[in-house]
């Protein structure tokens, strides 16, 4: 039988082998964040990073599902108190703290041809939102595919058809939409949605339809309205501003050279590409209702959500963050 001793002094020989076989100055960079290893995050964003900057010798450990702690919402502080290096989260589950980035999740507010990562770098190169990520160093910065209503025994096809149902958001723009079609937003990290929805908390959900896939919600969901104009869902990559800034000067070279569009566009692209993957899925399972609303049906929803991107925009002062955004 192997004693723990023996356990125990194979490991370290292991770990000493690693850090030898690590450059001279080499970094390990934690980051976290809250999802399975096997969500999109992971081969979109996290595998190109850590490919990027390996030549430099940073090292970047993973840690996955909340082991660096478990609220989503608290994403934000945990890097910026250097509890992670690097984190990934969702602008729209603080949307109080990023009001100004939540105007790039607004429906009709991403003009069509043009990329989020496009628009929203575009607005923080400006600095429109530089005061929005205090503490820290963007990496990324990108939005979901667009928005689809997920159903669980209710078929979408016109806004009346959403009167008085509760419907889960990530954030307060499409809490703003939901709200203008006569439902009512009930605001929840998306680790939640899978019981919510099973258990009749919620009657749907607004998110992008990778979280369908990723989010296992094809197991609880059966009706699913695609093409109304619902917005997206804006994500961000940040690393602790002290620790980038105690890095080598090759070191960071090397995250500015993956850092900012590079990164967003992989990760962007990745969300799409999985996006197409969960609806093919979907639509081949004969037990679902998969429906594409005709330009007729989607203006009808355009009616009513447009409006309030209109609305939140003068509210908040924020035409020239998203006049900038437009690249106009």
């Amino acid at each position: 039988m192997i004693n723990a001793r023996y356990l125990r002094t194979a490991a370290t020989a292991v770990a000493l082998a690693a850090a030898a076989a690590l450059p001279a100055g080499a970094e390990t960079l934690k980051f976290a964040h809250w999802v399975p290893p096997a969500h999109t995050l992971t081969n979109s964003t996290i595998e190109p990073l850590q490919a990027a900057v390996a030549d430099a010798g940073i090292e970047i450990e993973v840690y996955p599902g909340g082991e660096l702690g478990a609220g989503p919402l608290e994403q934000y502080v945990r890097v910026v108190q250097g509890v992670a290096d690097i984190v990934w989260g969702l602008q729209g589950y603080t949307s109080s703290q990023f009001q100004k980035t939540m105007v790039s999740e607004l429906p009709g507010a991403l003009p069509e041809g043009m990329t989020g990562y496009d628009a929203i770098w575009n607005a923080y190169d400006a600095g429109l939102l530089s005061n929005e990520f205090p503490g820290t160093k963007p990496l990324a910065l990108w939005l979901s595919e667009p928005n689809v209503f997920i159903m669980k025994d209710i078929d979408v096809r016109a806004p009346e058809d959403l009167q008085g149902l509760k419907i889960r958001v990530s954030g307060s723009a499409a809490a703003a939409a939901v709200e203008s079609l006569g439902a009512t937003a009930v605001q929840m990290p998306a680790g939640e949605i899978y019981n919510s929805l099973q258990t009749g908390l919620i009657d749907g959900v607004i998110t992008g339809a990778s979280a369908i896939g990723d989010f296992k919600l094809d197991e609880v969901a059966n009706s699913y309205t695609l093409n109304a104009p619902l917005g997206h869902i804006s994500f961000y990559v940040a690393m602790n501003q002290a620790k980038y800034d105690s890095m080598t000067e090759d070191q960071r070279a090397a995250i500015d050279a993956i850092a900012g569009r590079p990164l967003s566009k992989s990760a962007e692209d990745g969300w799409n590409a999985r996006a197409l993957q969960v609806i093919e899925e979907i639509s081949a399972d004969s037990g679902n209702t998969v429906y594409t609303l005709t330009d007729e049906e989607r203006e009808a929803f355009a009616a009513l959500t447009h409006p309030v991107m209109e609305q939140v925009v003068s509210d908040g002062g924020h035409e020239d963050v998203l006049a900038v955004m437009r690249g106009e």
